[in-house]
């Protein structure tokens, strides 16, 4: 696409955002909205089945807790965050850019990931007990003229969309607000403890607009601060406090383990949240990454099975909760398994380091010292996209801990190296640890799997179409 068509679709798109932004009355903003929706199928009709705007539209028309979810956030949140974040995160991210990837995939030969995650640094003001990122140690910094790099090199591969861990992020967060000034058509989104959010720091992301968060956050005040420090919960209560009072998109990261599966996805600690202003919550299966890694915390086959279940039923068109979960390991199906290697997504450590995920802690290629594309073209990524899907049971998707034969090869077969910098482990040692847990997942996997794949067969609708296939 030229330069000048993009600048005339993203100014067309952007009038009609303002519009709908501008517009109170619910009839007036739904016909604006769907306005939009043909506008969207018009530009980008030939990257998404025509399913996908007749459904966006169905929503709409039926004005349920979707559609009244959304007018919530276009009513409190601030409007520069809301207007930056439809553009960046969705006109230029999942439309714009997603033609260009598809371009440099077919040119280069290799995974273009949709976004990238990289670490700011490896310092945390906190310490954690268990945390994987105290592996890497607390004196490791990307330079800020690396992470521009990062995101120069980056757009030019069609990906606008940059996720930030650690470490603590927020230990850079004025080289963070630079980034975002600077690359002003990026959306970037950080993972933090969110203990250094102050009323400074809310109004200069309100200037930029296209920074938002995920807050850490492991259950109430006991068991949170058991595990992250005493004081840790009121902090975190306080910082969701000062970004609903600025109007800031966020949300909520959480690891569910053995121990705090059932508090994290209750009712009760759900309704906190969505009092506290939280729009999303993103669930994390815990990883037993690391030699010291606690196998006693991975969750059992009926707390996964539950799991499944219940963030389903949270995020329901109808009941559930007005948030909406992912779930990082059983959301499989929406995505065709594994997203690591550069497929949608990969890792750069504070070392510079490109890691397929940030849980696999393997590399072979190194962003200070060489391009993101030669590092997106590293062998180790380059198993990744041969061996991908890893299962087609989408609910066993990782190759290293539902399917852990497969990683422990491709490191081996790649000649990647352990990235860990405090206590290197092999791949063989990691994926070992994963194999009992993988056998007794799947059977209850597959009879998951199964059950869902009768429930979206039964929701086909029966048309002339569907009826000739």
């Amino acid at each position: 696409m030229s330069k000048l068509a993009h600048r005339i679709e993203k100014r067309a798109v952007s009038i009609l955002v303002d519009r709908i932004m501008a517009e109170r009355n619910p009839a007036d903003r739904k016909k604006t909205l769907k306005r939009l929706s043909y506008v969207m199928q018009h530009l980008f009709g030939d990257l998404f089945e025509k399913e996908s705007f007749d459904e966006a539209r169905r929503l709409i028309d039926e004005g349920g807790k979707w559609f009244h979810f959304l007018n919530n956030g276009l009513d409190t949140l601030n409007p520069n965050v809301v207007k930056m974040a439809v553009m960046d995160l969705g006109f230029e991210s999942a439309f714009y850019g997603l033609r260009a990837r598809n371009a440099a995939k077919e040119k280069y030969h290799c995974n273009i990931p949709w976004a990238i995650l990289f670490d700011p640094t490896s310092a945390c003001n906190l310490h954690c007990i268990g945390c994987w990122a105290a592996e890497y140690g607390h004196t490791l910094n990307l330079s800020f003229d690396v992470m521009d790099k990062i995101v120069t090199e980056g757009k030019e591969l069609g990906c606008h969309f940059y996720l930030l861990t650690g470490g603590e992020p927020l230990m850079r967060k004025w080289d963070i607000i630079r980034l975002c000034k600077k690359h002003n058509d990026c959306e970037f989104h950080a993972f933090t403890n969110g203990t250094l959010i102050d009323d400074d720091f809310c109004k200069a992301v309100t200037d930029v607009g296209n920074l938002s968060f995920s807050i850490s956050i492991e259950g109430f005040r006991d068991v949170n601060d058991s595990r992250r420090g005493k004081g840790d919960f009121d902090r975190v209560m306080h910082a969701m406090d000062l970004l609903r009072k600025y109007g800031i998109l966020f949300g909520t990261s959480i690891c569910y383990t053995r121990k705090n599966i059932d508090t994290v996805t209750s009712d009760e600690f759900l309704d906190l949240l969505i009092k506290k202003g939280v729009w999303f919550t993103w669930y994390f299966h815990y990883m037993p990454v690391g030699n010291d890694a606690s196998l006693d915390l991975l969750p059992t086959p009926k707390q996964r099975a539950y799991m499944v279940r219940r963030v389903r039923e949270i995020r329901g068109t109808k009941g559930g909760k007005p948030i909406f979960a992912i779930d990082f390991q059983n959301d499989g199906q929406y995505i065709d398994g594994c997203v690591a290697g550069g497929r949608n997504y990969c890792h750069i450590n504070p070392n510079g380091d490109v890691e397929p995920c940030v849980f696999i802690h393997y590399s072979s290629a190194n962003i200070n010292k060489q391009s993101l594309l030669e590092c997106l073209q590293q062998p180790l990524f380059k198993e990744y996209a041969k061996g991908q899907p890893f299962n087609h049971n989408h609910l066993r998707p990782c190759p290293m801990l539902e399917n852990p034969q497969y990683l422990a090869a491709m490191v081996k077969r790649s000649g990647a190296k352990s990235t860990d910098l405090q206590s290197p482990e092999t791949a063989e040692h990691l994926c070992a640890k994963c194999k009992a847990y993988a056998e007794k997942w799947h059977p209850a996997a597959d009879k998951l799997w199964h059950e869902i794949e009768e429930k979206k067969a039964q929701e086909v609708p029966t048309s002339p179409k569907t009826a000739a296939h």
